[in-house]
């Protein structure tokens, strides 16, 4: 048994042949309340902001077209604080020639991050522009850009410039320049600061947008302008000048061109200046356009427009489409065997439409038999498995609600399915029904036609109640971590507040329910039955993380990317709802930060067991970034069955692809691969936990790292290499010189590789 290092209390670890952690798990005690929709603002409301340059840290340049969208220059404060780790090498004494620099190109690493900050994560990402070029225009089709319109990438396209504009940074202050629209993103350019401020924004991040002041109603500086909400915890304000004129070139007679229609104006700016209709309308009308650009391409879905993962056409050199094939999953935890069966029953999605194609069910049940549990559980989801234990057989499986209803119904074939899910595991005689509600919620859904298993009706069955709040009540406690952590953070009272968001307790909630799982099965050699209401909100949170404690597979890079593509993308979870992709309806009560929670608890494992994950968490960064940016295919729509109709695959790229391409950009160099056959039991307290403030509060300058801990990784995972190629080395000089060496010389021989 061994305590994960790096953390002054961590869980335990416990070897597969070991006995169990006795790190027992206490169920989650949030007080308990309906499933109806908590009162307050939706998420829509959140005041989110910018991925800022809140130093003006960016320099200027064009970025070549094999980099993602968002990649920019790193700022010149950062490149200095990166010089400093670059000592390491000589202090560790190794040939610096070989080893990772803090300039040198690599491939892209994400292509979704809102702007160049400070931060060691975007750092992280800067990094990977493949040149410095320094070029004052690019070309898009016949036009050439401006320098400070931002370079376009393959599907990209410029919608609208609007200048004279002011970015209200709420750090560094305002800061006037030129405001871009694109299919894509959002990009601001100042040159008033060298080298130039520059902010970029993925549309696919915003929540809402709203104008601020009238025509004629608007007093003061910058008062009139537009406001953008943002899904990751940010907002940005832009202020445009309210009267303004067009600019006539200077060698034109300024009182005869005044003289001349309209009409000929325009011609005549087009064919002498090089204007264009649209920069000649754009002083006068700047923020009519720039919100009707937003308002189109931030919501497409909206507007009957396709996302922009449907146009962009990046080439990487893995193609993540491949990464998860369901057989091969389930083949990988032994299946099938005597005890369970893969069927194909639902590969037309006429079962449940928001399952997937591919199940695992107890071979002792007929096609028959799974058609008849699926008119008795919610939406058709029926128990089906998400893994097994390779020893002792105990499993997981999931499914929804029973459909119980006020009368308790009653259904013999759900009963006998659960005893056969039961009977597959040899090793008990019993199973546990985790319902990952609150008890008085599970009762009111017998209201609506729901409810839980009745212990009398099934058999050898214990329920127990996870305590874990609804989708309206956690999207509530993130909107009021959005206050405490955007855009300043009152210190005198930082405690106080966090504890007010109760964000925490829902995450110590779904760990504590995640523990139970994983203790149940692998302690107690107990099958466990996990759902909530429907099976794809909180079941995916506590499936997701109970395997992730168990299976140490979950915890490689491919790994956690099948476990994500497996319990989250195929079993159904509304990505679109929740997230809101393309859709303009902010107030829409089914959006909430189901995955962001769960990324979250991630992330607090990690923090306890640094040397059990083979990724950072500049994976979680990338992940989260994207869950919004719709740059890619993955997380887009809410079902498996909705992907194969839009033809995602085909059409679109993996993020998987980004990830698969540049896995050196994310490996852990603590981390221990003899850990993958090891249990994980975190522990759950209050005490434990912390705000994961390098995600919420990245944006403040004053949260930041002040020096970039990927550059020390990367120096780390060169000097492990030569380290172990000098161990191999040697190695081979000692079986090599076994024949005729002397009996002290194979002594020590055979004692350094014992």
């Amino acid at each position: 048994m061994f305590s994960g290092g790096g953390t002054g209390n961590q869980g335990k670890i416990k070897g597969k042949a070991g006995s169990s952690s006795g790190s027992s798990s206490s169920s989650g005690s949030g007080s308990d309340s309906s499933e109806s929709a908590a009162s307050g603002s939706s998420s829509g409301s959140n005041s989110i902001s910018s991925h800022t340059h809140d130093s003006g840290d960016s320099s200027s340049g064009t970025t070549p077209l094999g980099t993602p969208p968002h990649v920019q220059m790193a700022s010149h404060e950062s490149l200095n604080s990166e010089s400093k780790s670059s000592s390491l090498n000589s202090k560790l004494g190794h040939e610096s020639a070989g080893s990772p620099s803090a300039g040198s190109p690599s491939p892209p690493k994400s292509a979704c991050s809102s702007s160049s900050t400070s931060t060691d994560h975007h750092h992280h990402q800067l990094s990977h522009v493949l040149s410095a070029t320094s070029k004052m225009t690019v070309r898009e089709g016949s036009r050439t850009l401006r320098p400070d319109e931002p370079s376009l990438f393959p599907g990209e396209h410029l919608e609208g410039t609007a200048r004279e504009v002011t970015y209200l940074c709420p750090y560094t202050g305002p800061k006037k320049g030129t405001l871009s629209v694109t299919n894509y993103r959002l990009y601001f350019r100042s040159p008033e600061t060298d080298p130039p401020y520059e902010l970029e924004v993925p549309l696919g991040v915003v929540s809402r947008i709203e104008k601020v002041g009238g025509a004629n109603t608007s007093r003061g500086e910058n008062s009139y302008g537009i406001e953008i909400f943002c899904k990751d915890i940010r907002n940005l304000r832009f202020a445009h000048k309210q009267q303004t004129e067009v600019q006539i070139p200077l060698h034109l007679d300024r009182e005869l061109y005044f003289s001349i229609p309209v009409f000929r104006r325009f011609r005549i700016l087009h064919n002498i200046a090089g204007y264009g209709t649209s920069q000649m309308n754009e002083e006068n009308h700047s923020r009519r356009m720039v919100t009707e650009k937003l308002l189109q391409h931030a919501f497409p879905a909206s507007h009957k427009l396709p996302f922009f993962a449907f146009e962009y056409c990046e080439q990487y050199p893995e193609n993540g489409w491949t990464l998860y094939e369901p057989i091969a999953e389930l083949k990988r935890q032994g299946l099938p065997n005597e005890s369970w069966r893969i069927t194909k029953i639902n590969e037309q999605y006429e079962i449940c439409e928001t399952y997937p194609a591919v199940w695992a069910v107890p071979a002792a049940a007929s096609d028959n038999d799974l058609r008849s549990v699926a008119t008795f559980r919610s939406r058709g989801r029926i128990p089906v498995l998400s893994w097994i234990h390779p020893e002792s057989q105990a499993t997981i499986t999931r499914c929804a609600q029973p459909l119980v209803g006020v009368g308790g119904k009653r259904s013999r074939d759900d009963e006998a399915y659960i005893q056969h899910i039961m009977d597959a595991n040899a090793q008990s005689h019993k199973i546990f029904i985790m319902d990952a509600r609150p008890n008085v919620n599970a009762v009111a859904n017998k209201a609506k036609g729901g409810g839980y298993e009745n212990e009398d009706a099934y058999q050898n069955a214990e329920v127990q109640f996870l305590d874990i709040h609804n989708i309206h009540v956690m999207r509530e406690s993130l909107r009021k971590l959005q206050e405490v952590c955007y855009p300043h953070i009152d210190n005198a009272h930082w405690l106080s507040n966090l504890e007010a968001t109760h964000w925490l307790d829902h995450i110590r909630c779904v760990l504590s329910g995640s523990l139970r799982i994983a203790d149940k099965v692998e302690s107690h050699k107990t099958s466990v039955v996990v759902h909530c209401s429907d099976g794809w909100d909180r079941t995916a949170q506590l499936t997701a993380l109970a395997m992730l404690m168990l299976d140490g597979y979950y915890r490689t890079i491919q790994g956690f990317a099948v476990l994500i593509e497996k319990e989250w993308l195929s079993f159904g979870h509304k990505f679109a709802q929740r997230i809101g992709h393309g859709d303009d309806r902010h107030q829409d009560a089914d959006r909430s930060p189901v995955f962001l929670q769960f990324v979250d608890c991630v992330w607090q494992i990690m923090r306890q067991f640094p040397h059990a994950f083979q990724f950072t968490e500049d994976l979680l960064l990338t992940l989260l970034d994207h869950l919004y940016s719709c740059l890619f295919g993955t997380f887009l729509y809410n079902s498996e069955r909705e992907r194969m109709e839009k033809e995602v695959k085909t059409k679109t790229i993996s993020l998987w692809s980004l990830v698969l391409s540049n896995m050196s950009d994310y490996e852990n160099p603590l981390y221990n691969p003899a850990t993958r056959h090891h249990i994980l039991f975190p522990l759950t307290s209050m005490r434990h936990l912390r705000l994961w403030d390098k995600y919420y509060c990245r944006w403040n300058p004053s949260m930041r790292q002040q020096e970039p801990v990927h550059i020390r990784f990367k120096e780390l995972l060169h000097v492990n290499g030569q380290l172990e190629k000098r161990v191999d080395e040697l190695r081979k000089e000692l079986a090599a010189r076994q024949t005729h060496e002397s009996p002290e010389s194979l002594q020590l021989w055979f004692n350094f590789n014992k």
